[in-house]
Order: C-alpha cells, then structure tokens, then sequence
C-alpha cells in the first residue's frame, strides 16, 4: 500500500511539474512575442510618415539616469518603451567605433585627452561620468556592444557618423540592425550619392537641415524627388526665418518623409524646449500643432506621458 501512494505522488509531481515547464515556456513564448510586435510596430511607424504616432528619441540615451552614451542609458530608454535611442559615434585610435560625443574624453569619463589618441583596450580601462561628475562602475561601449543591445528592442539614430558612414554600416550588417538605425549627415543630395550611394536602400538615411537656409525647400525637394526619399528630414529651427520651411511639414510628411525636430534647447524649436516643458507640459502641443512627428528630447518620460494623453503614442 505504501508504495502505491508512492508511485502515486511520484506520477502527480511529474506531470505537475511537466506542466510548469510548459507554463514556464509558453510565458517565455509570450514575451518573446511582445518584443517582436514592438519593435516591428516601432519600424512601420518610423516608415509611415502619415501615422498619427509621434516617434520619441532619447537624446544621447536616458542620460539622467545614466551616463550618456552609455549602455544603461540605453536600456533605461527601452525599459521607458520610448521609441529611439540617438547616439554619438567615434573612432579610436586602432579604428574601432565608440559611443562618446565630445572629441575629448574629459567631460564625460575619467581620463583626460582626444578619444582619436587612445586605444580601445585603453579606453577600456576608464569609467565614465554621470550628469552630476560623478564616476561610475559604466565603461565606454562599443557600437556594436550598443546595437547588439538595441536589436528587436528599439530604434538608433546615430549621429557624427558621417565621416564614418561605412564603417558604422560594417558593424550594422554584422549585427543585423539594418531597419533599426538612422545615419544621417548635413549633406545635400548629390554628396551622399557621390560618397555613400552604395548604402543609401540598405540604410536609413536622414538629411539634417540647420536653419535658416535659404536654400532649404530646394534640398527637400532634391531628396523627396530622388531614388530612395529619405526616412525623415532633421530641422535645427535656429533663428526667426524659419516658418516658411515649416509651413512645408505636412506637404513633406504627405510625400513620404517624416519630419524632426529637437526639443533640447530653446534656440532649436522657438523657444519650445524641454525645460520650459517640466514645468508646463502643454508645451509640447506646439510639435504636434506644427506637423512635426518625431521629436529628440532630454525629458523621455516626460514628452512620453504627454503625448499619451492626448492619443499621439501607445
């Protein structure tokens, strides 16, 4: 009789058990997919200029939380659901691409000099400095360390690397990010064709337009016309001369491209910065008043919440 009861308790722990892996495994299963649908949702919406979705960048990562440019920054981006991390990229002195903004090392890590003159492993050695000047256990990471973080999670928009446009694309395709990350670069159409052409329907590619400019509708139209229309136009909104181009967002965004803006600092946006925002968040109506769909900012969660409340983001 006792072994029978045994036998018994054996069978029902077995298959409980074979029932909580398969719990287990379909919950796995289950968050796997979530994943997929978000970052899928996350590039349709960067293709479709026309979505009522306005696509929120974290300006150099969640850098309030993290240093900037550094992994956490970008895992604190996704863990916000925010749409795209943007990223400074250079190289090392044995070529490999970094994440730093400044051409020197000494605002943002502990040591000192141009990152051009250090090695990676050297690099590697130092750690770097959050928004207060503090040291921190985070290291320099490499652009491939970022993007293989990034991959199936969130978008990337990498900036200063123009100059290093192939070499960026190298790494981009050996970790198969390709519909995940933006270029871009302050060039007129014929320029990229000439220098980077090769690339221009493997990668997204974004024009950056500083204005005033008075040869700015031209340049659009160039590009809108062209073979592969860019993903989105970048406008740096400096000075006053600048409503005319802007009066040409919604004609923009109706022929393909998205348009974006940073709302940074004040002289980027008229006056319509992130500042002013933490302490009226109806501040940032005016992007959405102004067709504007994609908006680089230093306050992630705070444009998320907004935008969320008035049914411009999920």
């Amino acid at each position: 009789m006792k072994f029978y009861i045994i036998f018994l308790l054996f069978i029902i722990s077995f298959f409980s058990c074979k029932e909580s892996v398969k719990e287990k495994s379909k919950n796995l299963n289950t968050e796997a997919s979530k994943l997929v649908s978000s970052i899928q949702i996350k590039i349709e919406n960067l293709k479709d200029s026309k979505s009522k979705e306005i696509i929120v960048v974290a300006h150099r990562g969640d850098w309030r939380s993290a240093p900037e440019n550094s992994l956490q920054a970008i895992q604190n981006s996704i863990d916000l659901d925010v749409d795209m991390v943007e990223i400074d990229i250079r190289e090392t002195k044995d070529g490999h691409l970094v994440l730093m903004h400044d051409d020197t090392i000494n605002r943002t890590t502990t040591g000192k000099g141009y990152l051009k003159e250090w090695t990676l492993d050297s690099l590697k050695t130092i750690r770097l400095i959050d928004g207060l000047g503090v040291a921190t256990q985070h290291k320099i990471p490499t652009l491939q360390e970022a993007l293989e973080l990034a991959k199936g999670k969130i978008l990337i928009n990498l900036d200063k690397s123009y100059q290093i446009f192939d070499k960026c694309f190298e790494v981009i395709k050996r970790t198969g990010t390709e519909d995940q990350v933006i270029i871009k670069g302050v060039k007129r159409l014929a320029e990229v064709e000439k220098e980077f052409g090769q690339y221009l329907d493997k990668v997204h590619f974004m024009p950056i337009i500083i204005l005033p400019n008075p040869d700015a509708k031209e340049i659009v139209d160039e590009y809108l016309a062209s073979k592969t229309p860019p993903v989105a136009f970048e406008f740096v909104l400096k000075g006053d001369a600048v409503k005319e181009i802007m009066q040409e967002f919604k004609n923009i965004r109706a022929a393909g491209s998205s348009i974006w803006v940073n709302s940074l600092w004040p002289h980027f946006n008229e006056g319509h910065d992130d500042e002013k925002a933490v302490l009226d968040p109806n501040i940032y109506q005016w992007y959405i008043d102004n067709s504007i769909d994609m908006i680089q900012t230093d306050r992630p969660k705070l444009l998320l919440d907004f935008l969320r409340s008035k049914g411009y983001h999920k």
